[in-house]
């Protein structure tokens, strides 16, 4: 049996998915934009990096060619030397929305049917009695924020009042969320997680997605930040994924980042959850190593989205993109024979963008290994294309949606 390594760069879209005007994100392109403003010079940063985007080996799987068949161009810098060494193409997502758990599980074969609700971008934001039901079951004195916000520019706005009063920041966004700001120490990162679980129970009458926690420490004098103690409570995966096939077959599964936030720690098996995109990666590759024959190795790398996209960063985006560029032949070296690997991403957060969201748009499709040759496997209809090829790769039966670009790939709908 084949082996499988699945690695998510979270927001890394590659142009405008089909709909985007429906959005408000015609023209978003998180990728080429980076591209083009790194080769004009706005993606320069002291001591950070400078002068055009850099991925030599990503392009060399055919990550331009795939930007250029979602987006009608190569982003500068970005065309392959040679012939591709990867199967690569361009994705389109069938889920309505363009947040995280429906991007992941139309990765994993479970196209989201049924649209995610959102909070009113209003003043206050919640309802009442959702208000109300979280300070009484909470036993809080109150709420602080109640409107969408920026996660960062929220704590930075009230988080001296959060610390005097003891009041939690509760804010939201263009995605189905309910976040709440804590302070780990005024308010307690353990007592934070235990409200995030009664409204997470609240919201579920509602239809909202995910509970985030957003933790932080910091004062208002030195300033604060968040800490890589966010946790995410999700709504449980309404169907069966690729994780369910894996684990029902009795394989070894290695989530690693979020990923088993977002599936909410079913059929997850081995979570590690080390912190940044290179603890992630390094944490993945160790796994690889003893992974066992039919295993299934599932990533996700968030810094992208949450340290660059939402704060619309393009240096930072940029030297992220390269620092994992960097990476590229360490994955290669540690594939063995029959293994496969698949880089892609679940949305887009185009850093030169209005606003602080995601962006509806499409992503890129890397697939390689030994035995894999380079070939356009052109625009794949819906993320659950990724899950179908992953799952014919490693012999598991699949009867959900998604048709595989590779050969051998099972599949019975």
């Amino acid at each position: 049996m084949a082996r499988a390594l699945l690695i998510v760069l979270d927001s890394v879209g590659i142009g405008g998915a089909p709909d985007a005007d429906a959005y408000g994100d015609a023209g978003s392109d998180t990728l080429g934009h980076i591209a083009e403003a790194c080769a004009a010079g706005r993606g320069d940063r002291a001591g950070l990096r400078a002068g055009p985007l850099r991925l030599p080996h990503l392009a060399s799987l055919g990550l331009g060619l795939a930007a250029a068949g979602a987006s009608g161009r190569i982003p500068p810098n970005l065309a392959p030397d040679g012939r591709p060494r990867g199967a690569y193409g361009h994705a389109v997502e069938t889920a309505a929305g363009k947040d995280t758990p429906s991007g992941h599980w139309e990765i994993a074969g479970l196209p989201l049917r049924e649209p995610w609700a959102h909070f009113p971008d209003t003043r206050p934001a919640f309802p009442r009695d959702l208000t109300a039901a979280l300070i009484a079951r909470g036993r809080l004195p109150g709420i602080l924020g109640d409107r969408h916000a920026p996660g960062v520019a929220i704590i930075d706005e009230l988080g001296a009042e959060h610390v005097r009063s003891g009041r939690p920041i509760c804010y939201t966004s263009a995605d189905s969320v309910f976040q709440i700001a804590a302070h780990e120490e005024a308010f307690g990162l353990e007592r934070l997680y235990d409200l995030c679980r009664v409204a997470r129970g609240l919201c579920d009458p509602y239809r909202v997605c995910r509970v985030i926690a957003r933790p932080f420490v910091g004062s208002a004098e030195a300033g604060f930040r968040r800490t890589g103690n966010r946790k995410d409570f999700a709504v449980e995966p309404p169907g069966v994924t690729l994780l369910d096939r894996a684990e029902a077959a009795g394989r070894t599964v290695v989530s690693v980042g979020k990923i088993g936030d977002i599936f909410a720690h079913r059929a997850t098996g081995r979570e590690i959850k080390p912190g940044p995109n290179a603890a992630c990666l390094v944490a993945g590759l160790d796994a690889l190593k003893d992974l066992p024959d039919g295993g299934l190795i599932f990533i996700n790398l968030v810094d992208f989205d949450t340290e660059h996209g939402h704060r619309r960063d393009v240096p930072g985006y940029a030297a992220e993109l390269e620092a994992f560029d960097a990476r590229v032949p360490d994955i290669l070296a540690a594939l063995a024979p029959g293994d496969l690997a698949v880089i892609t991403a679940d949305h887009g957060n185009d850093p030169t963008w209005t606003g602080t969201d995601h962006t509806r748009e499409q992503v890129p499709v890397l697939a390689f290994g030994p035995a894999i040759s380079g070939r356009d496997i052109g625009r794949r209809d819906s993320f659950a294309d990724i899950g179908a090829t992953v799952a014919g790769h490693l012999g598991l039966p699949w009867d959900g949606a998604g048709r595989p670009f590779l050969e051998g790939g099972q599949h019975a709908g």
